[in-house]
């Protein structure tokens, strides 16, 4: 299904739709459609209601679902849910939370975390609806392996993208004084990889965007 006629389906849905209601629709293609009662629109970087947060680094973008930014200990609204697009091939900076992270990949991506007992990177490659949940002060990466946009959504415990915790990298960390964390994310860093999407994996998609065309309601 185009971007064109899932807008127009959603476009006859949003009518119906109580005040206050957002109905989203996250495409197997990376791209997302909203819609409420005005109408809808697709949720993408050029967003002219500005919907879109940078998320992390230039290129990738997050828009919050439950808290905001600026959620902390002392500004609690429980943990932040928000839902990023990760730009095609690219990877975020290395980095660790300040509290437990959960992140549900829509998409083909890949994760690396620092195990600190066995002092060594591990490489997780995520399919769609895989969800993998990261202790706080953990260091670890994301990439998005594939050609095209990849839809994460991810919850945060205690802490918005504009607290200082949020987000702590290897520059971060040696700024603070942290040799042992900017250690392990710099080794992170270091091992990083954005891998491929195998054949099997290009199969399962074009199956995917084919039963999404069939399902979505008209």
């Amino acid at each position: 299904m185009s971007v064109r006629s899932g807008l127009r389906a959603l476009e006859r849905l949003a009518g119906r739709l109580p005040s206050g209601v957002d109905l989203y629709q996250l495409r197997p293609d990376g791209r997302v459609l909203l819609a409420d009662r005005r109408g809808a629109r697709e949720l993408g970087p050029q967003d002219p209601g500005g919907e879109l947060l940078r998320f992390i680094d230039d290129g990738q973008f997050a828009h919050y679902l439950v808290g905001d930014a600026k959620t902390s200990p002392e500004r609690p609204s429980n943990a932040t849910y928000k839902l990023g697009i990760v730009g095609p091939r690219s990877a975020f900076t290395p980095h660790a939370h300040g509290g437990e992270h959960l992140v549900l990949s829509l998409g083909h991506a890949s994760c690396g975390l620092y195990d600190a007992e066995r002092r060594r990177v591990v490489d997780l490659p995520l399919a769609p609806g895989m969800l993998v949940r990261i202790p706080e002060l953990m260091p670890h990466s994301f990439a998005n392996r594939g050609d095209g946009p990849l839809n994460i959504l991810a919850a945060n415990t205690g802490f918005g993208m504009d607290h200082e915790d949020y987000a702590i990298t290897a520059a971060e960390a040696e700024r603070r004084s942290d040799t042992e964390l900017a250690a392990q994310l710099r080794e992170v860093e270091r091992t990083q990889r954005l891998g491929t999407v195998t054949a099997g994996e290009r199969l399962a998609a074009r199956l995917r965007r084919l039963a999404t065309a069939l399902e979505v309601p008209r």
